[in-house]
């Protein structure tokens, strides 16, 4: 059974709360529980796990070096655009990632529209809300499928 590690960012805890305008009312666990739904459906294992700490997001993804059998889906929130250590974490791990965004990144603040995260990754899906998360893993599962079946 693939595993797969959920990361979400910095404030990603706030959600339902925060500039709702922008990020909808869903909160994180909303998320979790319909990816979760996903998941069963596909007989993937999923962990999750949120902070607003760099390095606690980085450790974790080395973790999953050992941990995860799948691949990432992470929402890196503001870190996105300037966590180069993040960035070189993913690399490293080298385990197939999906980056998502609840909102379209690139039809707000400029600096909004550049990921650092991006290069390292499978794909990028964003502007959905919590469907983005959803078409991520969606993603994420199909591209496992395809390398195993070329295995």
């Amino acid at each position: 059974m693939a595993r797969i590690l959920v990361i979400h960012g910095p404030n990603l805890n706030l959600l339902g709360r925060k500039e709702r305008e922008i990020y909808g009312s869903d909160t994180l666990v909303d998320i979790n529980r319909l990816l979760s739904e996903i998941a069963r459906q596909h007989a993937v294992e999923l962990e999750f796990f949120q902070s607003n700490h760099e390095g606690a997001i980085i450790d974790k993804i080395q973790e999953a070096m050992e941990t995860a059998r799948g691949g990432i889906l992470i929402n890196p929130g503001g870190l996105t655009h300037y966590s180069i250590a993040i960035r070189d974490a993913l690399s490293a791990v080298a385990l197939p990632t999906v980056e998502v965004h609840l909102s379209n990144v690139h039809a707000r603040e400029e600096f909004r529209g550049h990921s650092v995260i991006a290069p390292v990754c499978i794909g990028q899906v964003g502007g959905f809300s919590k469907q983005s998360y959803v078409l991520g893993l969606l993603g994420l599962l199909k591209h496992l499928e395809r390398d195993a079946a070329t295995s």
